[in-house]
């Protein structure tokens, strides 16, 4: 089902405009891509879409139900149905990475079921198998405060594909890797939504990657939407202006803004195509250790 906010505004308690006139159609199945100066009102835009915050004005429907004219139960299990992606995962420190995963899942067991499985995981084979896909599988059963934040945050990626939702909010998910485990984490991330047929929506930092990975890419800055367009169609005059506060600088994945130019490139398959990034896809069995 479809997600939409029409004409949604959000003041916080503090009397800050974060978001203003905001109208965006989400399908099903569909990946967009939010991109934007800091404090564009990136990570607003994406815990109104998870209802953990509830907007001042306009009409908001997450996978076709509006958050806050439901009961107490119908919102949980909506919550169930969606997956968020933090930037600095909320996993406890003295947790074990194979409890963090199977949390995942909370939602959608029985309480008894969620009991057990703290006493003796109920799924090893499971949790095993989603770190795997992140090179993490030899992590299963150390504790979280022994990884280093790259890794936590892969354990936060997985802990989401575990859980299987039907919305995947991804705020800044990539943000402590290096650029190669940047590029197979969300190579990994739109793998499974493409097959599972979910909807994803990501707060990137990093515009080359929301380049490559995002078929359709919203431009957020001050709190309003700039554009909102396919990726074929957003051009380098574009970014230029949604940076402009930021000198005119393109940041990357690698850390290091690189001025925005006319420029052509060439992508994947060859074309020459102007004011787009080409970056080779990695997996993640060519780069382990790191």
């Amino acid at each position: 089902m479809a997600s939409e906010l029409t004409g949604v505004g959000l003041t916080h308690g503090n009397g800050f405009r974060a978001l203003q006139r905001i109208s965006l159609h989400l399908a099903r199945g569909e990946r967009v891509a939010v991109i934007g100066p800091s404090g564009a009102g990136k990570t607003s835009l994406t815990r109104l879409l998870g209802s953990a915050l509830r907007p001042s004005d306009g009409r908001l429907e997450i996978l076709g139900v509006n958050p806050w004219q439901v009961s107490a139960g119908e919102l949980r299990r909506l919550r169930a149905r969606i997956g968020t992606i933090h930037q600095v995962p909320p996993i406890p420190p003295r947790q074990r990475v194979i409890t963090a995963i199977l949390a995942g899942r909370l939602g959608h067991w029985p309480a008894w079921k969620g009991l057990c499985s703290l006493l003796y995981p109920v799924d090893i084979a499971g949790a095993q198998a989603v770190l795997a896909r992140f090179d993490l599988a030899d992590r299963l059963f150390d504790r979280c405060d022994r990884l280093s934040g790259g890794q936590l945050q892969r354990v936060g990626i997985a802990r989401v594909l575990y859980q299987q939702p039907d919305l995947i909010l991804a705020d800044e998910p990539v943000s402590a890797l290096d650029p190669t485990l940047a590029d197979a984490a969300l190579g990994e991330l739109v793998a499974d939504s493409e097959r599972r047929g979910a909807s994803l929506f990501a707060s990137l930092h990093a515009v080359d990657l929301a380049l490559k990975w995002f078929p359709r890419i919203v431009g957020l800055r001050a709190g309003e939407i700039v554009f909102d367009l396919p990726t074929a169609r957003v051009s380098e005059t574009m970014l230029r202006e949604l940076y402009a506060t930021e000198g005119g600088l393109l940041p990357t994945q690698a850390q290091t803004p690189v001025t925005l130019r006319d420029a052509t490139t060439v992508d994947a398959a060859g074309a020459a195509t102007a004011g787009q990034v080409a970056i080779a896809v990695v997996r993640f069995d060519t780069c382990r250790g790191r």
